[in-house]
């Protein structure tokens, strides 16, 4: 029961992180004056982008290790 709370709670909150993102990188390209400005900017939201995509990743990965209990690859 806890295990699909959990899923349904973490996939919700990547999936407001990757809508964050995007509307970032929209306000970014649309409403910052000069491109030295906009380069800064689009360099600090790929740095963003590489945390939520380890984040993810170690989010999968803990889920797995939780799944098979860290029992050379077997379930119980």
């Amino acid at each position: 029961m806890f295990g699909k709370i959990k899923k349904v709670f973490f996939t919700g909150i990547f999936g407001v992180l990757y809508i964050s993102f995007v509307a970032q990188i929209v306000y970014v390209l649309g409403w910052v004056p000069g491109w030295d400005a906009k380069l800064g900017w689009m360099g600090m939201l790929a740095f963003e982008w590489l945390v939520l995509i380890a984040a993810r990743y170690l989010s999968k990965r803990s889920s797995n290790n939780a799944q098979y209990n860290n029992f050379n690859g077997r379930r119980r």
